[in-house]
């Protein structure tokens, strides 16, 4: 599974500037709904859903990296989109450390094995410091888009 497979072009927010994780989160869901991914009434259902699993720990996995994501009838499809943020989010991360790259995934209810597949798929670019410190760095949405293309090319030479 690639990158670019789910995540949504036209949502990728390159300046996040919240003060807090549920603006965050509200923000990004916001980006999609922009898109056209879902509904305007489905919006707050969304963030809703995000901020319930947000409860059960937050998807702050350190290192400046946070995956906020859910199931939700809202969508037919994969959807993600990711925010950079340069001033930092305090996300109750597990180390402690402002978030400065937010992946935000959204699957239907009945694809688990997609869900699952593009969380590991987005863990595994994010681990790769060079992946995140470029991230870290792009200024336009663009930018991002270009950088997760190459990411997903840089795969297939593994």
């Amino acid at each position: 599974m690639k990158l670019l497979d789910f995540v949504v072009q036209k949502a990728i927010v390159p300046d996040l500037v919240v003060s807090s994780k549920d603006d965050a989160i509200k923000a990004m869901v916001s980006s999609l709904k922009d898109a056209g991914i879902f509904k305007a009434d489905d919006e707050e259902g969304v963030v809703a859903a995000i901020l319930k699993r947000e409860e059960l720990g937050s998807t702050g996995i350190g290192k400046g990296v946070a995956v906020p994501h859910t199931k939700h009838p809202s969508v037919d499809r994969l959807v993600a989109t990711v925010a950079i943020a340069k001033n930092g989010v305090d996300f109750a991360s597990l180390d402690g450390e402002d978030v400065y790259i937010l992946f935000l995934l959204v699957s239907p209810p009945d694809r688990p094995g997609d869900h699952l597949r593009a969380l590991e798929t987005i863990s595994k670019h994010l681990r790769n410091e060079n992946f995140c410190n470029f991230l870290r760095q792009s200024k336009t949405a663009q930018d991002v888009y270009d950088l997760l293309e190459e990411a997903d090319n840089d795969q297939l030479d593994q």
